[in-house]
């Protein structure tokens, strides 16, 4: 990926690339589930978690999303959790509220997105209790003790 620009390119090359790298990695996994440490994974997403991070190719995710009737129904009924520092000076801010407002706008509907002032590129306790009760929340796990 290129440098975050407002009205550069998108870089698809590359984003296929690493799609493919990813596809290629779980093709060796189980068919059951499971991946490399024998961990369950699922094979649809119930929930999604984004840490100060950004969304490549947003200005076409709309257009992607509305041409397919599987994907806009998916993408209506999957919670997602932004979290974002407001310091954060490898990914400003600004494109993490963009993030959400693109998906808003490609039909995503549980969204939720979460500012922490004074927070940088990193994680703190803070932000991860709000994760892990988020994904409680939306995976049904309340009370649950490992």
């Amino acid at each position: 990926m290129g440098e975050l620009s407002d009205d550069g390119p998108d870089d698809w090359e590359s984003l296929d690339a690493s799609a493919a790298h990813i596809a290629n990695l779980l093709s060796t996994e189980p068919a059951d589930g499971r991946y490399g440490n024998g961990n369950p994974y699922p094979l649809n997403l119930r929930a999604v978690v984004g840490l100060s991070g950004w969304l490549p190719g947003a200005r076409t995710l709309r257009n992607k999303i509305e041409g397919s009737h599987e994907a806009a129904r998916r993408a209506a009924s999957l919670p997602i959790l932004q979290c974002h520092g407001k310091n954060d000076d490898v990914v400003p801010y600004k494109y993490g509220e963009k993030s959400v407002n693109s998906l808003n706008s490609a039909g995503f509907r549980y969204l939720t997105f979460k500012p922490l002032d004074g927070l940088g590129h990193y994680t703190i306790p803070k932000e991860m209790n709000e994760v892990s009760s988020w994904l409680s929340a939306r995976l049904g796990l309340e009370g649950y003790r490992s």
